[in-house]
């Protein structure tokens, strides 16, 4: 398991870059991942160009581009940081303004029962998620976080929940490598889903929402079925990670090894910037000429991250690590997509 072993090396870095960092030091990795980023844009525009529309959103195209990078060069360790600066700190910028575009008009179509639904799901996909971990022979806390990663919001929710939990070094590397290489798979199966059952765009925003495994992917997942389907899908995957981790925190907070809860672990502060700027915009106290700017600086930021993304998943480590956690993490995101169909079924979602 010697690639857990330089992931457990990394990961300290993942932690620490954003506290600490100087332009010229995060200045090599955003050039790359600004290059990938035009390449992303010019081969969208080059589809437009023969086909008259694009088939693949930049957003996935970014991250294509930059596994494809990943993993057929070996990046110098001048890159890291600002790949890391870009996939952290741009992407929860852009998520902080993407709730300048938040229309109450969704908030009221997604209404109270789907926030009781999500829930429930969320209870039974952590529930579920955890057995298969188990029955696979993975230990209670790395079947934990990839219970969280998958359910609720990817690494911010395996970040919150590992110092909670008394999670191992190796088993956040772990759940963080594999949990991420499925969520890539996610977006780029999601929009044929979408095709294939015909959602409407609510229901796919739920469906996305509840199925990819964090924002940056929902994002990703949700962009070519429009700003309605965008915007569901973000509330649906950030409004349970505070409660999740608040239970969390009173199951293992007194357990040996665990820590208590505090404010961070459960609202992260881009969560609560997306609700403030949102509440500012339900309000109409953002001046009206600010609001295409926005919105652009957050489309731009997003592509970016989703260029860093690429830019930390190299296929050829990831592909020679421990199958369990692989087919563990894969079975658990199945039975998510299947419980998020059974949702918008039963809540009669249109």
């Amino acid at each position: 398991m010697w690639e857990i072993r330089a992931l457990r090396k990394v990961l300290p870095m993942l932690v620490s870059t954003s506290r600490s960092l100087s332009l010229p030091a995060v200045l090599p990795g955003l050039v790359l991942c600004a290059a990938v980023t035009l390449s992303a844009y010019l081969v969208e525009q080059l589809q437009t160009m023969v086909f008259g529309s694009h088939w693949i959103e930049s957003l996935v195209l970014a991250i294509l581009i930059g596994i494809a990078v990943r993993s057929s060069v070996c990046l110098p360790q001048t890159f890291i940081p600002g790949i890391q600066f870009a996939a952290k700190t741009l992407l929860e910028i852009a998520v902080v303004l993407l709730g300048a575009s938040l229309s109450t008009a969704a908030i009221r179509q997604a209404g109270l029962p789907l926030v009781g639904g999500i829930a429930v799901l969320v209870a039974l996909s952590l529930a579920g998620s955890f057995v298969i971990g188990r029955l696979f022979g993975l230990s209670a806390s790395l079947a934990t976080l990839v219970a969280c990663g998958n359910s609720i919001c990817g690494n911010s929710a395996i970040a919150a929940a590992a110092p909670v939990i008394g999670a191992k070094p190796d088993d956040i590397a772990a759940s963080i490598a594999f949990t991420a290489l499925l969520g890539i798979g996610a977006v780029l199966t999601l929009p044929l889903l979408h095709l294939l059952f015909g959602l409407s765009a609510v229901q796919y925003g739920v469906f996305a929402g509840v199925t990819a495994y964090a924002v940056p992917q929902v994002l990703a997942a949700t962009a070519s079925a429009g700003a309605i389907s965008t915007q569901v899908g973000t509330l649906v995957k950030l409004m349970m990670l505070g409660p999740v981790i608040l239970v969390l925190g009173a199951v293992h907070g007194r357990r040996p090894g665990g820590s208590p809860v505090n404010l961070r672990h459960v609202l992260p502060w881009f969560i609560l910037g997306f609700a403030a700027i949102a509440t500012l915009r339900s309000l109409d106290a953002i001046p009206a000429p600010l609001l295409p700017g926005m919105a652009a600086v957050s489309a731009a930021f997003t592509v970016t991250a989703m260029a860093a993304l690429g830019l930390s998943v190299d296929v050829r480590s990831v592909a020679h690590t421990g199958g369990r956690v692989l087919a563990s993490a894969a079975l658990s995101l199945l039975a998510l997509g299947a419980l998020g169909l059974c949702l918008i079924g039963l809540l009669n979602i249109v």
